[in-house]
């Protein structure tokens, strides 16, 4: 398999019959050499995919996408990071919408969701060099064919099982890998502002007034107002806004 529609990312595709992880295995390669920019690592069978913190990914053999691409988002400072998330974001979501015309929202700050169920998950690993950012791993996890999650999962789905249809699985990664240079590209001639927007515009529950967790396991009702500074969530309570890292609250209502 070949990626024809790219300029760069995809035109070195390592497929593998199965992997633990495609993130870990590109962190081994840049350890080891200089892939080219856009170089994406994929397999049917990951075994042991990473979310954010540690956390698990799971998925079914030969049912989803699991992938990582590899970029040098040199032109980014550090504290500019986020950006990468809003790229990736919107090109999953871009992804979905386009082939199952479902109504997908990305939860913050990576998570993509159709209706209030997660379907894709991305984990983004940086290397930072001095005041740049030296190499950029996105991992990209999507539900794509698989209809069965377990009782231990009840918040996940899939584009198969929303839109009862199955989904040719090289064609959607195709696509992806050209929705991420898109958005990517996009980032890197400046327009970052115009892509924040777009993130923004589709963040799950924006300016809804919900319940929520923080990390001391305290309750309290606020609305999310959009992100701040480094890509903290910015959610308004009791008249302030209030900003909070990945792992520092969550949604009241659910394990989401």
């Amino acid at each position: 398999m070949t990626i024809d529609n790219t300029l760069f990312v995809g035109k070195v595709l390592l497929r593998f019959p199965e992997l633990d992880s495609t993130n870990k295995y590109a962190q081994e390669l840049l350890s080891k050499s200089l892939p080219i920019e856009g170089t994406v690592i994929t397999t049917p069978n990951q075994t042991y995919g990473r979310g954010q913190i540690g956390s698990k990914w799971e998925s079914q053999a030969h049912k989803n996408i699991s992938l990582s691409a590899i970029f040098y988002p040199t032109f980014l400072s550090p504290k500019d990071q986020f950006a990468l998330n809003i790229v990736s974001s919107l090109a999953v979501s871009d992804l979905i919408r386009t082939f199952s015309e479902l109504p997908v929202r990305i939860k913050w700050p990576n998570d993509i969701y159709i209706k209030d169920k997660k379907t894709s998950g991305i984990l983004i690993q940086n290397s930072i060099s001095g005041s740049k950012i030296h190499s950029s791993i996105i991992g990209i996890g999507i539900n794509v064919n698989q209809n069965d999650f377990g009782q231990h999962l009840p918040f996940a789905t899939s584009l198969a099982r929303e839109s009862h249809k199955q989904y040719d699985l090289d064609t959607l990664i195709a696509a992806l890998c050209q929705k991420l240079e898109q958005y990517y590209l996009a980032l890197k001639q400046g327009q970052y502002d115009t892509l924040k927007e777009q993130y923004l515009n589709q963040l799950y529950r924006k300016d809804e007034l919900h319940s929520f967790i923080d990390a001391n396991g305290q309750l309290f009702q606020g609305i999310i107002r959009g992100i701040g500074p480094f890509g903290k969530l910015m959610i308004e309570h009791n008249g302030s806004l209030n900003y909070f890292q990945i792992k520092e609250v969550a949604f009241a209502d659910s394990k989401r």
